[in-house]
């Protein structure tokens, strides 16, 4: 059989207000998260718009990220004609009906419960958001009691922070730069030091396209739909590019630090 699937749970989130062109959800909203991602032969590029802030957090495509001071943002679509690339974020950190959504490019200003962030890059498979206060800079690189994670929701400050003795803590639970992480297509879950875990949700050898899902502290932070060999993804701050699909496992080839 050239093609299964297993379940992943679905998205579902808390708190956010923006700026750039909103949409406001209602009582119609589905009980389960909708599709979040398109296929990557559909995505004309660029793969980023924008640069990079040290200071940024990075929210996955398809995933959430827990905010300092409670609430979360959601990246759950993109767009790209070639030229420019847009983003929607949806407030809180897991899906859930009756939400708002943003659509917004590098640079935009967004206001998440009481918190100012700006969009400093979109790419096909993560944005980045810089805080604009010194107190919230400070609460995301803020170092956690332990680096043990406790496991549950407990795990958040080591999965939703841009510590960098917990982003390197992380960075060393994967394969060394332009080694292979293998993800077996059988269900079962990969778990990480900083409480990361990942899973193939599908593998479909007659499209090459594949589900990866990341879960951290008991939230979706990742749902990559659709990718293809070549394709970038990112776990807990690392890069990698699929390097190979197939009717076993994913093969992700480490690119960055």
């Amino acid at each position: 059989m050239s093609r299964y699937r297993i379940a992943v749970p679905a998205l579902a989130l808390l708190t956010l207000a923006g700026c750039g062109s909103s949409s406001g959800g209602g009582g119609d909203e589905p009980t389960n998260a909708p599709a979040t991602t398109r296929a990557a032969s559909e995505d004309k590029g660029p793969v980023c718009a924008g640069e990079e802030s040290p200071e940024g957090l990075h929210v996955l495509r398809g995933g959430g990220f827990r905010l300092p001071g409670g609430g979360g943002v959601q990246y759950t679509g993109a767009d790209a004609d070639g030229t420019t690339r847009t983003a929607t974020l949806r407030d809180g950190e897991r899906y859930g009906s009756g939400q708002q959504e943003w659509t917004v490019g590098p640079g935009t200003g967004v206001t998440v419960s009481g918190h100012a962030y700006t969009v400093r890059q979109i790419c096909s498979y993560r944005v980045v958001l810089e805080p604009k206060t010194a107190e919230d800079k400070a609460a995301l690189t803020a170092a956690p009691e332990s680096m043990k994670p406790p496991g549950g929701p407990a795990n958040a400050p080591l999965c939703f922070t841009t510590n960098e003795a917990v982003l390197a803590a992380a960075a060393a639970g994967f394969p060394a730069a332009g080694e292979q992480l293998s993800l077996v297509g059988n269900g079962g879950v990969q778990r990480f030091p900083t409480g990361l875990s990942l899973t193939v949700s599908y593998l479909d050898t007659k499209t090459g396209t594949a589900g990866i899902a990341a879960n951290c502290a008991t939230i979706p932070v990742a749902a990559y739909k659709d990718v293809r060999v070549g394709d970038p993804v990112e776990f807990a701050g690392v890069g990698f590019e699929v390097s190979e699909i197939t009717e076993q496992a994913v093969r992700l080839a480490r690119t960055g630090d």
